[in-house]
């Protein structure tokens, strides 16, 4: 057996059929209590590109719903705004009408402290001002949906390969800064569908342990009945586990971070402690998070066979 810390799942858009870009303050608060039954210590609802006065209302649910949770329920520890300040370029499913300017005015709009990570296309930040904003208000800032290859002045890369400048031997672009950097952190949704299995073995190879953050980019459609959903202004279809809109663009993720963890140690690209590593303890250590679960992982299955709150 192997005891951990809580997983911590910073980029999660819902889960067991509940969207966090429509649902009620009491089913956000289902989907909390829901997380733990799956080790979720932590999480960050993730807010996608869309109308700035719909971003401000589910911004207000969110703070409504935190001021009810309990010692149940997987804490709500910040909002991860993904979006609109991206690259229309790189916007994959997200609205390319809802895409805005890095406009520090337009931010403010819908500013609040919740708010923790904020997902940019720092190529399009003039001077930086838009990024020195953010990072001198205390916000984690990721660079996502881009196609920039200098990221001196980011804290993380949102979905490392996912919809960012890709791979070349002939220049920079935004994966091999991203493979490159040892300050900066890397989400990674490990699913072996949005990374190949390969590149996933030479991603640990190259980038430090401590320096990648394992991600689900869960949708509605995780661990959930129904085979579509609504999201994102299209409908998402559930092809075998992969979920992609009409035209067969990735749209996030039919896992969880626990179901990823399992994935990468049942296929032996990680040994189970350093996968739990990149989903939990990292995590703790990047927001500064107290720990309110211990889980208790059979090596024999690499699933979780307890949980205890602590």
């Amino acid at each position: 057996m192997i005891i951990s810390d809580g997983l911590v799942e910073q980029h999660i858009h819902g889960a067991f059929g509940y969207n966090f870009m429509n649902c009620t303050v009491e089913e956000l608060l289902f989907v909390s209590k829901k997380l733990t039954d799956f080790g979720v210590t932590a999480y960050f609802p993730t807010i996608m590109t869309d109308d700035i006065t719909v971003i401000k209302r589910r911004i207000a649910l969110i703070k409504k719903a935190i001021a009810l949770q309990n010692n149940d329920m997987a804490q709500i520890a910040g909002i991860h705004l993904e979006g609109p300040f991206i690259n229309p370029e790189k916007s994959g499913i997200h609205q390319k009408k809802y895409i805005l300017p890095l406009d520090i005015e337009t931010y403010q709009k819908i500013e609040d402290k919740i708010i923790k990570i904020v997902t940019i296309a720092p190529e399009l930040d003039n001077k930086y001002e838009f990024t020195n904003y953010l990072l001198e208000k205390g916000v984690k800032v990721s660079a996502g949906h881009c196609v920039g290859s200098n990221l001196s002045k980011v804290n993380q890369v949102t979905h490392l390969y996912n919809a960012m400048g890709s791979f070349t031997h002939r220049g920079d672009s935004t994966v091999v800064s991203a493979l490159l950097n040892k300050k900066i952190y890397s989400e990674l949704i490990a699913d072996s569908m949005h990374v190949d299995d390969n590149v996933l073995k030479l991603t640990f190879n190259i980038k430090p342990l401590d320096k990648i953050l394992l991600i689900s980019d869960a949708l509605p459609l995780a661990h959930s009945d129904k085979t579509e959903t609504v999201f994102a202004g299209q409908t998402i279809y559930n092809k075998n586990g992969k979920l992609v809109n009409s035209e067969n663009v990735f749209a996030g993720s039919s896992m969880l971070l626990c179901d990823i963890v399992k994935n990468l140690a049942d296929k032996r690209i990680l040994k189970l402690e350093d996968a739990i590593k990149c989903a939990s303890s990292n995590q703790l250590k990047y927001h500064n998070l107290e720990n309110n679960l211990q889980l208790c992982w059979n090596e024999s299955n690499n699933s979780i066979e307890h949980i205890e709150i602590i």
